[in-house]
């Protein structure tokens, strides 16, 4: 009897588990997207980095956490730390364009680490990293709202996915990319 529960529980996970089975036939590195000035972001720049994807918006309740990333940004860059904001109006909260959105970040945050184009990050439309993460680490992948967070770890594999409660500076976070780096 005690078999049969173990052999239930355990088909129970198998069925339920919202992570798809990863093939990774692309990295996080094969991928490229706009920078906010425009550029091209090469993300095989960040290759052998620990990479905290998340998208962003300039009008969300949880806006102040970019001072939270940039601080992380600040203590874990030269140990191999990566924050790449994304701006997403997939929740209708970010400005029109980037230009506002660059100022916005600069001038009120002193963001200094990498943003993107504004970028759609869930559904049809959405990047195609945002696609990516889906195909290979399944719906826990996507972005629920704004501030979602996703690790990538130095194999440019998701390492682990945080929600938009969980502050960048949370001990939560912080052990998981000091165990990255």
């Amino acid at each position: 009897m005690k078999n049969l529960k173990v052999i239930g529980i355990c088909l129970i996970m198998f069925f339920f588990n919202n992570t798809s089975i990863a093939n990774y036939e692309k990295v996080f590195y094969d991928f490229k997207i706009q920078g906010i000035s425009g550029n091209i972001i090469n993300l095989d720049d960040f290759r052998g980095k620990v990479v905290l994807l998340v998208n962003t918006a300039s009008y969300c309740g949880f806006t102040k956490q970019y001072t939270d990333l940039q601080k992380l940004w600040d203590n874990y860059k030269s140990e191999g730390l990566v924050i790449l904001g994304v701006p997403s109006n997939s929740f209708n909260q970010e400005k029109k364009n980037d230009s506002e959105v660059k100022s916005f970040c600069e001038v009120d945050f002193n963001i200094d680490f990498p943003l993107t184009t504004i970028s759609n990050v869930k559904g049809e439309d959405a990047h195609e990293i945002f696609k990516w993460a889906k195909d290979n680490h399944g719906k826990s992948a996507v972005p629920k709202w704004n501030f979602y967070k996703i690790l990538i770890n130095k194999d440019g594999k998701i390492e682990e996915t945080f929600s938009s409660f969980t502050n960048p500076m949370s001990n939560k976070i912080i052990k998981k990319i000091e165990n990255l780096l």
